[in-house]
Formats: C-alpha cells, structure tokens, sequence
C-alpha cells in the first residue's frame, strides 16, 4: 500500500476519491487546502503521492506544489483540475508536478495514471 494525500476543498471529490483509490491506499491523508498540504507533507515525508487539486483556498495547488518541492523534490504531485485550458498540463509541469489528470475523470484513467507513478503495487 502507499502512502497518498488527497488535497481537495469539495467534500463529495474527496469522498469520490477515497473510493476510487482504495486499491492503493486504505487510509488516505486529507488536506483541505494548500496550505494544510505543505503541513501534512513537512509532517509526513514518507508520502508517496500526493493528488493536488489545482483551485483551492489559501493557497492554490500550483503555489503548495512549489512550496512542497523546496523540502521534497522526490514526492510524486498529480495536479488535478477542472480547469480545461490547453496550458493547464504544462503549467502543472512547471510548478513542479509530476502529472496531471483533468476532471472529470473516471476510475480507470486514474488507476493508470497511479499505476505510471508507482512501483510494486500491491492490488487487494
């Protein structure tokens, strides 16, 4: 199993999320906003994914994703967002994410993008 923050501010996302990736993760940490993300990653460095949803209060997914990387640069970051502009992807990138997935997206585009991110998962 791996280790995974979900960082979403929409309660019934999250919930969505919990479920969609329970193969690979029982217990996943919550932040509600990007400012409890950069927290919950000091705290907790044996993170292995973090799923960063892009609008958000305090601070946006993009400005705690370069906060994040100043004290970890190996976590994996997928942006998520429902944001549809053609440079959203690129400016994931360059804010230092690993990936990105655009919402809506269904449970197998997400298990495929974890599956790309990680190593010897194990399925239950």
């Amino acid at each position: 199993m791996k280790k995974i923050l979900i960082v979403e501010d929409d309660l019934a996302s999250e919930m969505m999320l919990e479920i969609m990736i329970e193969d690979f993760c029982k217990f996943p940490l919550i932040a509600i906003d990007g400012l409890e993300a950069v927290r919950i990653c000091k705290e907790n460095p044996d993170i292995d994914i973090v799923l960063m949803d892009i609008k958000l209060p305090e601070l946006n997914g993009y400005e705690a994703t370069k906060k994040i990387r100043e004290f970890n640069k190996d976590i994996i970051i997928i942006a998520q967002t429902s944001y549809a502009f053609p440079d959203d992807r690129e400016k994931s990138i360059t804010a230092g994410c690993n990936d990105y997935i655009s919402k809506p997206y269904n449970q197998s585009d997400l298990t495929e993008l974890l599956k790309k991110w990680t190593k010897n998962i194990m399925i239950l």
